[in-house]
């Protein structure tokens, strides 16, 4: 019985040194492996219930709900066209690896790390504009007789839905992101750790988690910027109303630290990328700006064209190239002209005037940035001196740094797609005026034919009109000259009898310069009005009245008092 004892002994030994399970350790790795099969089902499946809802929310619901404004479903919906076609291709890749039963898990968590960018960008959109849409949904709970209709589409597409109905739809995106987790954290607790599917669930689990830590934080900054994006037009009664202790000690003490700033007493906060990104904003709203304010008075030019009618007016001149010219200009100023007005204010200045009134709230959120910043600045100074803050000033710190972050992360697409949007608004008005242009030429075309000087080029026909105005030019020049030498020349007629005292008065109080003589009778027909006989001396004092009328002149006749006198009489 040794030698057998000594077998039993040895084989334990062997069973213990080589790791070989046993019959309760084979049956715990099959219970794990169908728990971790039902738990990688449970994620397939649950994926293909999501997807078929979210279609449903994007196709049947959005469409029939057509009683809503367009702005409210962009609202309500949101982005999920976005998160559709990330979840299909995502379920696609799911579905893939079933046909790879040993290294189906694994491929899982390859999936869900090569997907975790993407999950994260357009599910953090979703969740900011979620807050929103619950707004839109109170207000459709005050109106019984549209929110029954809303509640019928919804029942009738998605009988699941209940009484919630938009509730329960607008919250499953959500809730659905936040599952991943757990699904793949159930997966993996049914996992062997020894094998080399468990580290890469292992990091795809805490990617997710992640996704989700980042999609709450970018949701809570987005909560705080709303509060300082609105911009709202507040008349200076109510400026004054919102005044108080509190908001004016913020204040004094934002300025107290400007002023220690600007003397040198204490550092400033250098942030580089900032600056950039802040100077970067500044100048495309300064493009805006600036292509605004130019397109506003090329539509003021363009309506002042458009009240000009010369081909109805008496041109005198019969037959010929004029009754083309004004059968063209008619067409065109009844047609050509007010389509290219009406394109130019729907496609180029709406776009235009949206486009600056986006850039209000980036904006008005960098002048919050740099008032939150006095405030992190003198936080920082105290926790320094002290080593504690309040509540309060803990607070502030953290408003900072929301917005900081929003910005820094924002502003470079913001700008990107502020830069798209201008390019695209000056390529369509590039594009209104070639398609205006070519319009009128070929509307031109019959007209043109008839014309004297049609089969000139146009270099020559260049030639011929800068022949035309020179010729022109220096007939008008000739007139000119020839004009002004026929001009009867200034005359002097004799002074008045009794007149030299008043003249010297004049002259000693004004001197020579401003006395002017009339040379003619003046019969004043207004009031105030001067009647003078031909010969009289006035010194002038302004050469037009009080209204800018220039035929009338206000003068001293040395009669004790300042008289306007009608019709301007020369020297």
């Amino acid at each position: 019985m040794e030698p057998a004892d000594m077998t039993n002994h040895g084989d334990d030994a062997l069973s213990s040194r080589t790791g070989a399970p046993d019959g309760d350790d084979r049956l715990s790795e099959d219970r794990s492996l169908v728990q971790q099969r039902l738990a990688v089902r449970e994620l397939i499946d649950t994926e293909v219930s999501y997807l078929h809802v979210l279609q449903l929310c994007a196709s049947d619901i959005r469409s029939r709900l057509q009683q809503l404004p367009q702005g409210d479903l962009d609202v309500l919906f949101s982005n999920i066209d976005d998160i559709i076609k990330v979840n299909r291709r995502l379920l696609h890749d799911l579905q893939e690896t079933a046909s790879r039963e040993e290294e189906q898990v694994q491929l899982i968590g390859n999936a869900f790390l090569e997907f975790q960018e993407e999950l994260e960008q357009v599910y953090k959109v979703y969740c900011a504009s979620y807050e929103q849409a619950l707004l839109l949904v109170e207000t459709y709970r005050k109106e019984p007789e549209l929110q029954r209709e809303i509640q019928g589409i919804i029942e009738a597409v998605l009988p699941q839905a209940g009484p919630s109905g938009l509730s329960f739809l607008l919250v499953i995106p959500l809730q659905r992101i936040t599952k991943y987790p757990l699904l793949l954290q159930k997966i993996l607790e049914n996992t062997l750790p020894d094998t080399s599917a468990y580290a890469v669930l292992q990091r795809a689990t805490s990617a997710l988690q992640d996704v989700v830590t980042n999609i709450n934080e970018y949701k809570r900054r987005k909560e705080v910027a709303s509060k300082y994006t609105k911009v709202e037009p507040l008349s200076l009664r109510e400026r004054l109303a919102r005044i108080n202790t509190h908001t004016l000690s913020k204040k004094t003490t934002r300025l107290s630290q400007l002023l220690k700033q600007e003397a040198g007493l204490v550092p400033r906060t250098e942030d580089k990328e900032f600056d950039d990104l802040e100077e970067r904003f500044h100048w495309v709203s300064l493009c805006v700006t600036e292509l605004k304010s130019n397109m506003a008075a090329y539509l003021d030019n363009l309506e002042a064209f458009l009240r000009f009618w010369p081909q109805d007016c008496n041109l005198e001149i019969p037959g010929g190239p004029v009754v083309q010219y004004c059968y063209l200009a008619r067409d065109l100023q009844l047609q050509a002209f007010p389509e290219f007005k009406q394109q130019l204010e729907a496609q180029v200045w709406q776009p235009l005037c949206s486009l600056a009134k986006t850039l209000a709230g980036p904006q008005n959120l960098i002048k919050k940035r740099l008032d939150k910043l006095l405030d992190f600045e003198r936080v920082e100074e105290k926790l320094l001196e002290v080593g504690s803050v309040t509540y309060e000033e803990e607070a502030a710190r953290h408003t900072y740094q929301a917005l900081n972050s929003l910005l820094v992360a924002e502003l470079p697409q913001f700008n990107q797609l502020a830069m798209r949007w201008l390019g695209q608004i000056l390529c369509t008005f590039v594009t209104l005026q070639r398609d205006l242009a070519k319009q009128v030429l070929q509307r031109a075309e019959d007209s043109l034919a008839q014309l004297p000087h049609h089969h000139l080029s146009e270099p020559a026909f260049r030639k011929l009109v800068e022949d035309a105005l020179g010729q022109t030019s220096h007939q008008l020049h000739s007139f000119q000259e020839n004009f002004e030498k026929v001009l009867p020349p200034p005359t002097t007629q004799p002074l008045l009898p009794g007149a030299e005292r008043q003249v010297q008065a004049l002259l000693s109080k004004y001197g020579p310069g401003k006395l002017y003589q009339v040379t003619s009778n003046v019969s004043g027909a207004g009031t105030l009005d001067l009647t003078l006989p031909r010969g009289h001396i006035v010194a002038l004092l302004q050469n037009k009245d009080t209204k800018g009328n220039s035929s009338r002149w206000l003068v001293d006749t040395g009669g004790g008092g300042h008289v306007p006198l009608r019709g301007q009489k020369q020297p």
